[in-house]
């Protein structure tokens, strides 16, 4: 009886160690896509051309040139 409890505790630490060692949370998670309004590059690159267009006097692409 006692040799197949110790066989039960043995199994269930190998299982253990084998959850710890392979299981779901050494998985790394997927990266995530980036849309242009949450990639900083992107923001940066139109608040410069905003920031440009705005102090050069050129018109933007929603104003008429002829304003």
């Amino acid at each position: 009886m006692v040799l197949y409890l110790l066989a039960i505790v043995g199994a269930l630490t190998i299982a253990v160690l084998l959850w710890k060692a392979f299981g779901p949370g050494l998985r790394s998670q997927p990266t995530r896509v980036i849309g242009p309004d949450d990639d900083p590059d992107f923001l940066w690159k139109v608040d410069r051309e905003f920031r440009r267009r705005s102090t050069d006097g050129t018109p933007g692409p929603d104003q008429d040139p002829g304003d």
